[in-house]
């Protein structure tokens, strides 16, 4: 929020505690990759984000941002909703090529708009602040802390739950979210000391849960490969008893490989992006599909509907019964997963509100980078803090139900911004351009599944929104009114180079 702004001469507390402008101009033809804001750690005696995101690197970012707890835990959402084991199988196999077209929209605005932040990069450059605005702050408030918070307690769940193996005596909640925020603030630090020692700890956990789903699918063939093949006699009826929906199984199915996009967040800091960025794409995202249908199926061979049906734990129940005493491997492959599930978020999301507070839509403090290990750390440590305080509300997943609607509209809204600016900025330099059919057939995809997201809850989505509509005064107040009083100024302003002394922080280099 531009809440620093004003006279500096009358509240700037001295020359050498001097706020650097943090803002840049947002993305026009000749702010092309090679500026100063995607190089170096320092050009010239300024701090600015490093390019130290390599191909490798960006592939298990966009792998390991995917592949969470739910493959291992619950793909039985797709089989109750499609109700037969060939149409579930089908579910995941379309799921995962939609993905893939979505990702590549999202190469070819990556490779246009050559910033981090992903889609509100994207909507701002195409439909202005507003519109950007209200996605930030809703990402901001609730989805990505929200987020966060889940996918920690599921890991602390795995790391506590051995030390109580008797079934009638779980783990104390509080355990389970002390170890949650642990897991929270362990990461952080990671994230704040280097982008190179996070990306390695994205880079091995990404190896180590893909490794667990390979042991996986090789003991599901051959527990096939010994004739038991029975599950897939007339694969495409119903045995479940159950009527399905196929829109609600498309649902389920896409939710299972979000995380596809994050990899955009990360723009200027990937080497070469204008390369890498389209190539990481096209290696990940066939890869989780290959990963995805084939666990699937492993799962099949070794259980039937039912008892898919019927397990909370899906990898642990195949484990059981194939494994024998390995099945150790699966809980402590669902920890690795997650583990590395919250990595990549950390290191992917965090830019987003880095990103929002250098076009001056946050305070400028969050814009800014450490001086030595050039990190965005207080975006990262205020992307921290919220997560952790989330950890401790009771009703979370209903906090992320009231917004389930948002994630399919703002990607439809990014990826009509890449239709828009193919007509209004025909002259800007795209490496990678898709036909104009694909983007057009995912934005009408993307309004379908918000429309379904509506129908399926309806109250749900008035909540979250209503909660979304809390943006607009926000916009008003903090960034459209810029003749705000001095003493408010004032306070800002100092509190501002508390913080940043305390952080070692400095503003981006600004564009001209």
């Amino acid at each position: 929020m531009a809440l620093a702004s004003g006279d500096p001469t009358e509240i700037k507390p001295s020359e050498e505690e001097l706020l650097v402008d943090a803002k840049i101009s947002h993305v026009t033809p000749e702010h092309q990759p090679n500026g100063p804001v995607a190089g170096d750690s320092t050009d010239g005696g300024q701090v600015t984000l490093k390019k130290e995101v390599g191909l490798f690197n960006g592939v298990t970012v966009i792998v390991g941002s995917i592949i969470g707890s739910g493959i291992f835990i619950s793909p039985k959402g797709v089989l109750e909703s499609s109700g037969s084991v060939g149409m579930s199988l089908l579910v995941w196999t379309i799921s995962g090529l939609f993905s893939l077209v979505g990702a590549l929209c999202y190469a070819e605005l990556g490779t246009t708009i050559q910033l981090s932040g992903g889609e509100y990069s994207y909507i701002y450059e195409a439909f202005g602040e507003l519109p950007a605005f209200v996605l930030l702050w809703v990402t901001l408030i609730i989805i990505n802390p929200t987020g966060q918070a889940v996918v920690a307690l599921t890991f602390s769940y795995y790391v506590v739950q051995p030390f109580y193996p008797d079934p009638d005596c779980p783990p104390p909640d509080e355990f389970i979210r002390i170890a949650a925020v642990l897991c929270l603030t362990l990461l952080t630090f990671i994230n704040c000391w280097s982008v190179p020692l996070a990306t390695k700890v994205q880079d091995v956990f990404t190896v180590a849960k893909v490794s667990a789903l390979i042991i996986i699918i090789i003991a599901g063939f051959a527990y096939m490969a010994q004739g038991n093949t029975e599950n897939f006699e007339n694969s495409f009826e119903n045995k479940i008893g159950e009527d399905g929906s196929i829109a609600l199984a498309f649902y389920s199915g896409l939710f299972a490989y979000a995380g596809w996009n994050y990899l955009n967040y990360l723009t200027e800091e990937i080497k070469e992006s204008d390369q890498n960025l389209p190539r990481a794409i096209i290696i990940a995202m066939p890869l989780v599909t290959i990963i995805y249908v084939l666990a699937n199926v492993a799962y099949f061979a070794v259980l039937s509907p039912n008892e898919l049906m019927l397990s909370n734990a899906v990898a642990v129940s195949f484990a059981v019964k194939v494994l024998g005493p390995m099945a150790w491997i699966i809980p402590i492959a669902v920890a690795m997963s997650t583990f590395g599930a919250v990595n990549g978020g950390i290191l992917s999301q965090s830019r987003l509100f880095f990103v929002g507070a250098r076009e001056g839509q946050l305070p400028q403090l969050m814009g800014m980078i450490h001086v030595k290990r050039c990190t965005p750390l207080p975006s990262i440590f205020f992307t921290c803090i919220l997560s952790c305080m989330y950890v401790f509300v009771s009703e979370i997943d209903t906090l992320i139900n009231y917004f389930s609607f948002v994630t399919w509209l703002a990607i439809g809204f990014a990826v009509c911004g890449l239709i828009y600016l193919r007509f209004k900025k025909p002259e800007l330099k795209r490496p990678f351009k898709l036909n104009i059919m694909f983007p057009i057939a995912f934005v009408l995809a993307c309004l379908f599944l918000t429309v379904m997201g509506v129908i399926a809850a309806f109250y749900d989505t008035l909540i979250g929104l209503a909660i979304t509509i809390t943006a607009f005064p926000v916009y008003f107040l903090c960034i459209k009114w810029t003749d705000k009083p001095l003493v408010f100024l004032r306070m800002i302003t100092t509190t501002s180079f508390w913080f940043q002394r305390l952080f070692m922080v400095v503003g981006q280099q600004k564009i001209d």
